[in-house]
């Protein structure tokens, strides 16, 4: 069955840095689009970053845009979530996401790792 195995949260100090990964198995990774949405306390999930399975163009909200990079190894079936100068407002858990080409909604979720800044 299709998995999607996030790793690399924990707690950061504001300023730090943290890459998430997102392992997956049991697709064709490279077929996929990959995502990165979080959920802070209290709040609605919302998108952070994503990467297309064809041209490797990526996509940012803006509260992330050019602190964040979604870099992806299709040879490692691995998408990762570089994350520089963290901000408290960052602290959620983080998910990651595998898309075909052509949906509005992901194919599959992981199950979330949590990042925690502190000021």
């Amino acid at each position: 069955q299709v998995q999607l195995v996030e790793s690399g949260g924990g707690l950061v100090q504001a300023a730090g840095s943290l890459r998430l990964s997102c392992a997956a198995s049991g697709l064709t990774f490279a077929s996929y689009g990959m995502g990165w949405s979080r959920q802070r306390p209290g709040k609605e999930r919302e998108f952070v970053a994503r990467i297309t399975s064809s041209s490797g163009s990526t996509y940012y909200a803006d509260s992330v845009k050019g602190r964040f990079t979604i870099p992806r190894d299709n040879a490692k079936s691995t998408a990762y979530l570089q994350m520089n100068d963290l901000k408290p407002e960052d602290t959620a858990v983080y998910y990651c996401a595998a898309r075909l080409r052509g949906r509005t909604e992901p194919n599959y979720w992981g199950q979330g790792t949590q990042v925690t800044v502190s000021s």
